[in-house]
């Protein structure tokens, strides 16, 4: 076409080629707005599969986190089970310890009672030499660790 406008005369010539710029600018801008829709529509078709697929895979790893969850709060459950036993152990140990420092008490007191008593025989004959004047000397002090301090029936 336009080697057809520039071909004819001058005064057609002109305004047949303003013509003819002013359909080719309007001709490019509708291309232009062709291909800005196709590729919008394009691009929305491309999004839409991306979201699909995406909504495919957040379900997946919805219930695949919803499982590791689950495995999750059945081992914390099974650890403060293990929790509550070895508690429970503790205590029932610490009252056996409060037992047996209870009988090591008695067992002491026991002692002490027997070392003083034996310690008052040992010394009876020597207080009986103080006051009598004889020593009775080391069979008497045999013989009163073998009564244990039990008087004459």
């Amino acid at each position: 076409m336009d080697l057809e406008a520039r071909s004819l005369q001058p005064n057609v010539k002109v305004v047949l080629l303003a013509k003819l710029r002013e359909y080719k600018s309007d001709l490019n801008n509708l291309k232009s707005e062709h291909k800005r829709l196709a590729s919008a529509n394009s691009n929305q078709a491309a999004r839409d599969d991306l979201l699909e697929s995406g909504m495919a895979d957040a379900m997946s790893v919805s219930a695949n986190q919803r499982g590791r969850l689950m495995m999750s709060t059945e081992r914390l459950n099974e650890s403060s089970d293990r929790i509550k036993e070895s508690r429970r152990t503790m205590l029932e140990t610490e009252e056996l310890g409060v037992s047996i420092l209870q009988d090591l008490h008695q067992q002491r007191q026991s002692l002490l009672h027997a070392n003083d008593t034996v310690f008052l025989l040992l010394k009876v004959p020597y207080r009986l030499h103080l006051l009598t004047g004889k020593f009775e000397g080391k069979d008497e002090r045999k013989r009163l660790m073998r009564k244990g301090g039990r008087k004459n029936k």
